[in-house]
């Protein structure tokens, strides 16, 4: 969910039990093990996190989502709670709301260069993994969608910006499960190690990407 991050909604998560921290929602694949040739980026935006991938390297179905964006090099996805997304005036009621166990959305927006170029490169990471890891990153993010019976996401709106697009999730925003964990996730599906459990702040998932990007 792009955005400054409200102090009150700081003080509404800072709040939360430990207990509500969330484990991965499926077990993670083996480290993925050969070369690493295909890029991943990780882009954050204060408190929240997306996936960036290249438009050539997306396959099957996130293929013909990303010809939704002709003429765009690569796609920023992010996950997050539904109601809280699409509302235009947004209250700290709004916030409290939001972490409760609740309907994803998905962000998705169309860049004409890369990640690095359009948010800087401090806040957006490019890893590499390899083309095994690729795929099970791509099956995660297909997953992530809600479809509809003719094959297509489930259009929800327009985004908060030009080239961005709200789309349904089948998966559940909850306080133990937020964008930052989804994230966490997508990188462990795609054969890194990161650890899950327990994340649920971007600088969680930054510090890790970080450490695997010097390494």
């Amino acid at each position: 969910m792009p955005g400054p991050l409200n102090p009150g909604r700081r003080g509404l998560l800072a709040a939360l039990p430990a207990a509500a921290a969330a484990c991965a929602t499926r077990p993670p694949p083996p480290l993925a093990t050969g070369p690493a040739s295909e890029a991943v980026h990780v882009v954050s935006r204060d408190w929240h996190s997306d996936i960036g991938l290249e438009v050539r390297d997306l396959r099957g179905r996130l293929a013909a989502l990303g010809a939704n964006w002709p003429g765009a090099r690569s796609l920023v996805l992010g996950f997050g709670e539904r109601g809280y997304l699409l509302s235009r005036d947004r209250s700290l009621a709004d916030m409290a709301m939001a972490l409760l166990p609740g309907p994803g959305a998905m962000l998705v927006t169309g860049l004409s260069t890369d990640p690095a170029a359009a948010f800087g490169r401090e806040a957006a990471i490019r890893l590499r993994v390899t083309p095994e890891g690729m795929a099970g990153l791509q099956r995660y993010l297909e997953d992530s969608f809600e479809w509809t019976d003719a094959g297509d996401p489930l259009r929800l709106s327009d985004g908060p910006y030009a080239g961005a697009v709200f789309y349904g999730s089948a998966m559940t925003y909850s306080a133990g499960f937020t964008c930052n964990t989804w994230t966490a996730e997508a990188l462990a599906q795609a054969g890194l190690p990161v650890r899950v459990g327990g994340v649920l702040f971007s600088g969680q998932v930054m510090a890790q990407v970080r450490t695997l990007a010097g390494a």
